[in-house]
């Protein structure tokens, strides 16, 4: 059996002293395990599958630290089957055949049950992931893949569509804490034997910039613990200042629950609404880097683009709405590359908000109970026996596609186009066409 596994069970092998904190405090039972509870809640499916011992291929996709690796090792604790291990940046071919071939043997000789685990499967090409249908199939492997890439994307469709996806997510704040507080209270695999006070803040702290990653959080303890020096009275403290010097990271003023939240966006929206890039691109590095969400900050893109740019520019919206898909496509790091994109384009696009004014005027008539019924032209045609719809005039037949025709009773203007980019184009036509139901009315706005 492979040494993570083995591992996995202190009883029997002890625990390395040697080993980094990160992989001493992997959790050895689903009781230990924080956060994936969307999986492994009471009664979830991954749960039963595992207390039951009746997994089938899956595979784990989720960013780094969130737990894919530890739920392989629990499995390897609880189940009753062979298992294997192998890595898809140094196993062959050659190994996935002998490991087919053992698990081929095990299960003809006794019927026993072989898992085949593999860390980063997404760097296996496409001739590798192949050698794994067959045995995959037949059931002579139950394959358990980890990734941190999308698997519809990087992993063989027969491969897929045989085995049960299973998305982790980055491990919450609170989460991260309590891993923290785990390690240094376990006083067998953790930090339990020395005398260590860490502040509330500098924990919050290291929470917030690890991102979602419960390795990077323990990893950064475990350096702030073991490079500070006891103080006189021999107790190891922890502060604000050790934890930023254990990540390499300096906080900045930013609370994502208070004042500093709100004043960062509407710094960000307004310099990208006053056209200054520069500004909007300073206001999102300091998202970035205090760690606000960045599903938020392509929000806001995408309304400044509608808000702000409005018909000045309409592929504005286009390339925020594509900004956000790829921030949800690829996640961080690389996210804040399509963030870039559509902060800039927005900030350097003309701008027009008379869509948005108009709607606004619109709707405070409406709320003020200037109700206006609809035309009997521009009703539908399910009562035909009262006249609903006849007269209507179809745009397509005529010349340009456009026939002067009345759709607003009272003439109430609302939409007001500037001379801005785009905007110029659209007002143009909007007062050619005024032009010619003018013409066509002699004045009557109804179309009487």
């Amino acid at each position: 059996m492979d040494d993570l596994f083995r591992a996995s069970n202190p009883e029997e092998t002890g625990i390395d002293p040697d080993a980094p904190l990160a992989a001493r405090m992997r959790p050895r039972f689903l009781d230990e395990y924080l956060g994936q509870q969307h999986i492994l809640g009471t009664g979830k499916l991954l749960r039963r599958a595992i207390e039951s011992d009746r997994l089938a291929s899956i595979l784990f996709y989720g960013p780094p630290g969130s737990g894919k690796t530890s739920l392989a090792q629990i499995i390897a604790s609880t189940t009753k089957s062979h298992f294997e291990r192998l890595s898809g940046v140094e196993s062959s071919v050659a190994d996935i055949r002998r490991v087919a071939a053992s698990a081929a043997f095990r299960r003809r000789s006794n019927g026993g049950r072989t898992i085949l685990f593999i860390d980063e499967i997404h760097r296996f090409n496409k001739a590798q992931q192949d050698v794994l249908l067959p045995d995959v199939e037949s059931g002579n492997l139950r394959l358990i893949g980890a990734t941190t890439h999308n698997p519809f994307f990087y992993v063989n469709s027969p491969l897929v569509s045989r085995s049960q996806v299973f998305q982790l997510e980055p491990l919450s704040r609170e989460d991260l804490v309590r891993v923290m507080h785990g390690a240094l209270n376990d006083t067998e695999r953790g930090f339990g034997k020395l005398r260590i006070k860490a502040d509330q803040a500098a924990l919050d702290f290291l929470a917030e910039v690890s991102d979602g990653d419960a390795r990077r959080s323990l990893n950064a303890l475990e350096i702030a613990v073991l490079t500070t020096a006891p103080d006189a009275d021999g107790v190891i403290r922890l502060d604000r200042s050790v934890a930023e010097e254990s990540i390499q990271k300096k906080a900045v003023t930013y609370d994502a629950d208070e004042t500093e939240h709100y004043d960062t966006i509407s710094a960000f929206i307004k310099s990208m609404r006053g056209s200054d890039p520069d500004a909007a691109l300073y206001w999102l590095a300091k998202m970035l880097y205090a760690g606000e969400d960045i599903r938020f900050i392509a929000r806001r893109i995408v309304i400044a683009a509608s808000e702000d740019v409005g018909m000045a520019d309409p592929n504005a919206l286009v390339v925020a709405v594509a900004a956000q898909q790829a921030v949800e496509f690829v996640g961080l790091p690389e996210a804040q590359i399509p963030l870039a994109h559509g902060a800039v384009y927005v900030a350097t696009a003309p701008k027009s908000n008379r869509a948005w004014a108009g709607l606004n005027r619109a709707m405070d008539d409406v709320k003020q109970g200037r109700i206006l019924a609809v035309p009997k032209y521009l009703r539908g045609t399910g009562s035909k026996l009262l006249g609903d719809g006849a007269g209507y005039k179809y745009a397509h037949d005529y010349e340009g596609s456009y026939v002067p025709q009345a759709y607003l009773p009272e003439g109430r203007v609302y939409y007001e186009p500037t001379e801005n980019g785009f905007e110029r184009r659209v007002k143009e036509r909007m007062d050619y066409w005024r032009t010619l139901f003018e013409g066509a009315n002699k004045g009557d706005s109804a179309g009487n």
